[in-house]
């Protein structure tokens, strides 16, 4: 028996077959062979009514729209393959994110406390052979899913909305005046939230296989010693099975949670995620100063998530939105889920509004609401130098190398070029002084780099880069053109939010400072 069929064979339910599934999944992608879903169909004929203004697929973290929307007054149905419940491990994300909920008036101040599980400081950023970097305030929450979706889920239904559970999608007929939902549903605006694996996403893409993976391990235990600090990105061993390993770690409720993760192509050769949880009880020990015989886990934690260059994702039918990790909107770096889905739920929820308001339901003025981001799109260089390809020879020490030159570097610049990038947020500033800096300083380093990121990928990025530029000037220019927005037609406007609101999230200046 491996050491993980030990650990795992200790936790209630069936987690080895749960991880095992999930290798399945993970291969099948990897082989090009998962099969492509065919859930939706386009009809040329009427609907004779409609119901809804929106149906969502996808409750976890639907219920953040559904109820941001129930609440504005629109009319919202949300359905779920099994039972609307948040899961028991923590959720991380920085406080000054929370006030959202409080904005959009689905928690109240007291809810938002009692959401709050855990809350730490400081958290230190380190790599092998590199000083250690020590910030506040970054991703120091954990919220409880468990009493937070609970919560949006009273809201939601005091504020009109109806919730279907164990009702997975199997069919969304699109017509020319709605979506039929499962041969009973019909909807204005169907919105899909069933993230990276969604059948809606896997259909637009056509079996698309993606560009990059994260794969992710890790649990959550008592028996460590008291630490009432964390990590947000660490590395203390060299490339290791054509991998880097990066850890995180964060004090929870009832224990403290660690992840091992790492950045790869999709090759089949590719560890699996099985293979993955070996090598993170392996190193668990070393990592936190413990044996593995002291620890009572609580719970394992693992996935994968798939990224695309060609995101977010446009589909090609009318009235279907995805949202969240169904649209591929996070950066290839962060994991997606909730903290990517709260930073937009402002933006969509006032855009999807004025989507139905307007009737700009296409697929071209939808996919305005799931615009190109460049803030997100350089990031796609620094997942390159944060892996390796399959066959790639390179120095076992020179991604720490890097990493450790670069993070030196904006710890120097200080927090407001530090802090907003731990939380994957890019702003062209920042970037061109940490840029300089660490070119100035180790131009023999960065050289390095350049065979391994590849040219093509460095030409792509520069295209990003100047394009950040562009949406940082433009940004600046938006108040003025709002004011003579407001006098054009309805529709107009839409696509004039639309853009502005690109130029915000594409430059990073939606980024909230402390």
């Amino acid at each position: 028996m491996s050491i993980t069929e030990d650990i795992l064979s200790q936790l209630p339910g069936n987690v080895m077959a749960g991880l095992r599934s999930a290798d399945r999944t993970l291969a099948s992608l990897r082989a090009d062979q998962a099969p492509i879903p065919m859930v939706v169909k386009e009809n040329p004929e009427l609907l004779d009514n409609v119901d809804w203004d929106v149906i969502i697929c996808g409750g976890t973290l639907g219920i953040l729209i559904g109820c941001a929307l129930a609440v504005q007054g629109l009319k919202v149905g949300l359905i779920e393959r099994g039972i609307l419940r948040g899961r028991e491990q923590e959720w991380n994300i920085s406080r000054k994110e929370l006030e959202v909920f409080l904005e959009l008036n689905l928690l109240t101040n007291a809810e938002l406390d009692q959401a709050i599980a855990t809350e730490y400081n400081p958290a230190r950023v380190s790599f092998q052979g590199g000083t250690e970097v020590w910030v506040e305030d970054v991703l120091n929450i954990g919220v409880d899913p468990v009493y937070l979706l609970e919560t949006l889920k009273t809201r939601f239904l005091a504020a009109g909305g109806a919730l279907w559970e164990n009702t997975p999608l199997s069919e969304a007929v699109v017509h020319p005046n709605g979506v039929m939902v499962n041969n009973q549903l019909k909807t204005r605006l169907l919105i899909d939230a069933m993230g990276h694996l969604s059948p809606i996403a896997q259909q637009a893409r056509q079996g698309q296989k993606p560009d990059a993976l994260c794969l992710v391990v890790g649990s959550c235990a008592q028996g460590f010693p008291e630490n009432h600090s964390g990590d947000l990105l660490l590395s203390f061993t060299p490339l290791q099975n054509q991998c880097q390993y990066f850890w995180e770690a964060f004090p929870a409720r009832d224990g403290r949670t660690t992840y091992l993760f790492t950045y790869m192509d999709a090759h089949p050769q590719r560890l699996g995620l099985e293979a993955l949880f070996e090598e993170y009880l392996r190193l668990l020990p070393q990592y936190q100063g413990v044996e593995l015989s002291q620890l009572k886990f609580q719970r394992a934690l693992f996935g994968f998530f798939p990224t695309y260059r060609q995101s977010p994702l446009k589909t090609p039918w009318n009235r279907i939105l995805p949202v969240g990790d169904s649209s591929g909107s996070q950066s290839p770096l962060s994991f997606g889920g909730f903290g990517a889905m709260v930073r937009h739920l402002k933006r969509l929820t006032f855009g999807i509004q004025e989507a139905l308001q307007t009737e700009q339901l296409s697929t071209t003025a939808l996919a305005l609401l799931q615009p190109y981001q460049p803030s997100l799109a350089v990031t796609w260089l620094f997942q390159k130098a944060m892996s390796v390809g399959i066959n790639q020879n390179i120095s076992p020490e020179q991604i720490n190398q890097l990493l450790a030159v670069v993070f030196q570097e904006m710890q120097k610049l200080g927090n407001k070029v530090l802090k907003p990038f731990l939380q994957d947020i890019v702003k062209f500033p920042a970037l061109t002084l940490t840029l300089v800096k660490t070119g100035l300083a180790n131009p023999g380093l960065i050289a390095k780099i350049i065979p391994q990121v590849g040219f093509i990928n460095l030409l792509d990025w520069i295209l990003h880069y100047v394009n950040l530029s562009i949406y940082t000037a433009l940004f600046w220019l938006s108040p003025m053109l709002e004011t003579l927005v407001k006098y054009l037609p309805n529709p107009q406007q839409y696509y004039w939010h639309r853009l502005f609101d690109a130029w915000k999230f594409g430059s990073g200046s939606d980024y909230l400072d402390e």
